[in-house]
């Protein structure tokens, strides 16, 4: 069970993430409580291990706004919507991660690696399972929006996604992160990686 850690703003957060075993750390560059600058993430991320992949988060970039991410930060995937990768330019080293949403009409054809979320990023507003448990039949889907402690286990069951992630879930209030929660979310993601 693959598991990101989103939206990380403070040494303790990134520590947190990582000793815990989560896979993936995101950084958001976009307006949000949680934004952070390339710099700021670049230096975050001074003592991560390199096994564990640095992902941008971003929302409708300018192409000089993801120029500015890729140059200074250097991330291993950029998560950013689906309609925006026709736009910018993406080195072959950084994966794209679209991101779909809940009530989004569906594309032709499904990446062979998406996010799938809630009808607004960064709210807190749980997916639609049962859709995202139709997607993640046919590739690999990263469920994210409205996760916390309380409710992964039962998301994994519902839903059956590669991976999972969680920002707001793992927070004590907005913008800060719990890193108990986030060890916590950690470990039950990982208690549901027995053969389904």
């Amino acid at each position: 069970m693959f598991v990101k850690i989103c939206g990380l703003s403070s040494v303790d957060a990134v520590e947190a993430a990582t000793s815990a075993g989560a896979d993936a750390i995101g950084f958001v560059f976009s307006s949000s409580i949680r934004q952070v600058t390339p710099n700021q993430a670049l230096e975050l991320c001074q003592n991560v291990p390199s096994e564990i992949l640095r992902v941008a988060v971003m929302l409708h970039p300018t192409k000089d706004e993801w120029a500015a991410v890729r140059d200074a930060f250097v991330p291993d995937w950029l998560q950013t919507d689906a309609a925006d990768f026709g736009i910018l330019s993406v080195p072959t080293s950084c994966v794209p991660l679209p991101v779909y949403r809940t009530g989004q009409s569906p594309p032709q054809a499904w990446p062979r690696q998406l996010l799938f979320e809630g009808s607004t990023s960064g709210s807190g507003e749980t997916a639609d399972w049962k859709k995202a448990k139709a997607i993640a039949s046919s590739t690999r889907l990263i469920l994210a929006g409205g996760l916390t402690v309380s409710n992964v286990t039962d998301a994994i069951s519902h839903v059956g996604p590669w991976g999972v992630d969680v920002s707001s879930g793992v927070e004590s209030q907005p913008g800060q992160k719990d890193p108990e929660k986030i060890r916590e979310f950690v470990a039950r993601a990982r208690a549901m990686e027995a053969p389904r």
